[in-house]
């Protein structure tokens, strides 16, 4: 008898150590999709310690989550939804748990067609309306569920190119190192600076409202630098990077780089934009040319150099993201409804490809 019960006692430790070791091989992500075709909102899906991918299921319904984010704490999983019902679109909120997403709120996001959104510390949550021209605040509670729209911050101004004719806010942005809010416009061609006012809950802009971005440049995402001194600025109409930094009170462009190839003459746009953790490298993706652009970070002056292109494997490379180890990059292609990892390599930067998976509609990875 004492020899059966001490065998179910191994059985179940090597049970309950073999499914520790499970999870430790493989890291879980929610992706956010448009949901005008095979798509009904967001997924979860996994990627193991070689590469590989597989797909955990739909997590939440949700009408054209097409962005995603986590609070600082990881409790709390927040979405847009684009579109534009009576002038305004909605962010939801989601408590996780598990593997599992539970409806907890939704709120009006300001504006028509909202496309990115950001959470801080204090669950501060701003959104970018891109057809509203402007961006939305909110606030988190406890709980996990949203405020009514606390106040709306609308640009105005127009660029130079026939996707500049009006406002198109398309991301915003906590500034890692103080209070300040940059948020990018397409349409203006230009980062608005302002920041929450805590007693009134309202936008205040700064002393320095605008940075204006090159001509038809079209300014649409950013990354900040780990020292959070150099911001690189995605500018999706005319496919460069630029680098932002503010000396000493003031924003500035301080050098401009290309993110395709010289003697690529076919249409393509940029969209999305990371660094490495460790701040050595930065990727672009590009749509059109279909390729994430390698840059090596000069660490004194914050300058880039081109390392390479690497097909994504798919078209219209809308978003990806680094896993947390920053081993593996991650794309989303829209286009071709694929999910596609490439292994890091850690001294180079350049990517080298593993596995791809089939994915409706995929515009947003999130970790």
């Amino acid at each position: 008898m004492r020899k059966i019960v001490f065998f179910v006692i191994l059985i179940i430790v090597f049970s309950a150590n073999t499914t520790k070791m499970d999870l430790e091989k493989s890291t879980t992500f929610f992706v956010g999709t448009y949901t005008n075709g095979e798509s009904k909102g967001i997924y979860q899906y996994e990627i193991d310690k070689n590469g590989f991918l597989k797909n955990n299921g739909l997590k939440a319904i949700l009408e054209n989550p097409s962005f995603l984010a986590k609070t600082i704490d990881g409790r709390n999983l927040l979405a847009v939804n684009e579109v534009a019902k009576n002038e305004t679109g909605f962010v939801t909120s989601f408590a996780i748990e598990n593997d599992s997403l539970i409806f907890k709120s939704q709120s009006k996001s300001g504006g028509a067609h909202p496309c990115f959104l950001s959470v801080n510390d204090k669950n501060q949550v701003i959104v970018a309306n891109y057809s509203g021209g402007n961006i939305g605040f909110l606030q988190l509670n406890s709980d996990g569920e949203l405020s009514n729209l606390l106040d709306v911050q609308q640009h105005f101004g127009k660029g130079i190119t026939s996707r500049q004719e009006v406002p198109h806010a398309h991301s915003t942005w906590f500034h890692p190192a103080n209070n300040e809010i940059i948020s990018v416009d397409l349409g203006t061609n230009q980062l608005w600076f302002s920041t929450i006012d805590e007693r009134s809950k309202k936008f205040v802009f700064s002393v320095q409202k605008t940075l204006q971005m090159e001509k038809a440049a079209g300014p649409r995402h950013l990354v900040f630098h780990p020292n959070k001194k150099w911001i690189y600025v995605l500018n999706e109409l005319n496919n460069t990077i630029s680098l932002v930094q503010k000396i000493p009170s003031l924003y500035k462009i301080i050098s401009t780089v290309s993110m395709i190839p010289k003697d690529y003459t076919t249409y393509t746009i940029g969209a999305d934009i990371h660094v490495s953790s460790d701040g050595e490298f930065l990727y672009a993706s590009n749509r059109g040319h279909n390729s994430i652009a390698i840059f090596k970070v000069d660490n004194i002056e914050g300058n880039l150099e081109l390392v390479g292109f690497e097909s994504v494997k798919g078209e219209n490379p809308r978003n990806f993201s680094l896993t947390p180890d920053n081993k593996f990059l991650v794309v989303a292609n829209q286009d071709s409804n694929n999910i596609v990892s490439f292994r890091r390599d850690l001294k180079i930067g350049k990517l080298t490809f593993v596995s791809e998976i089939k994915a409706p509609n995929p515009v947003c990875l999130l970790f």
